[in-house]
């Protein structure tokens, strides 16, 4: 059977909004701030169809170049054969949202100049890189008052 390769297709679930997310665009979608070098991530909201970037785009995570009175320009790098091309695409404010991917560096990054601080004034010197986790330590189990128990499945018996 023949089938179409438009510009949405196979976006049934893709562009489908959640349980519960349906109807409007809220307010405070268009009172975020975009600036240029914001990371952003790309969740195209289907019930607006101005602007929508391409279905590939959606879920990808870019950073903002332009910003303009209802959208942003946003560099995305886009895996083409063996090689990234830096792939620029104009998408309205109501696809977009900030991404979380930096909270956590920008929340170790003031951890850091805290214990930095901290160490300096107590006049120590401080290691701040992270470490991988560690195996366990090694523990010893007494069996003195403490028998081992045999644990055995239970007899399939039927429920009728």
């Amino acid at each position: 059977m023949p089938h179409s390769f438009g510009y949405r297709a196979r976006t049934r679930h893709l562009f489908s909004q959640k349980f519960r997310e349906h109807g409007p665009v809220k307010l405070s979608t268009y009172l975020k701030t975009y600036k240029v070098g914001d990371i952003v991530d790309i969740k195209a909201n289907a019930s607006i169809q101005k602007g929508m970037p391409h279905k590939y785009y959606h879920g990808r995570t870019g950073i903002v170049y332009n910003v303009t009175k209802t959208s942003v320009g946003i560099i995305i790098n886009k895996r083409v054969g063996n090689r990234y091309m830096e792939k620029r695409v104009n998408v309205r404010i109501e696809h977009i949202k900030h991404s979380k991917c930096r909270d956590d560096f920008l929340r170790r990054v003031k951890e850091n100049a805290q214990k930095k601080k901290d160490a300096k004034a107590a006049g120590q010197t401080i290691h701040l890189k992270r470490q991988p986790v560690q195996p366990r330590e090694a523990r010893h189990v007494s069996t003195k008052d403490n028998a081992p128990t045999t644990i055995y499945p239970i007899a399939y018996e039927t429920l009728i």
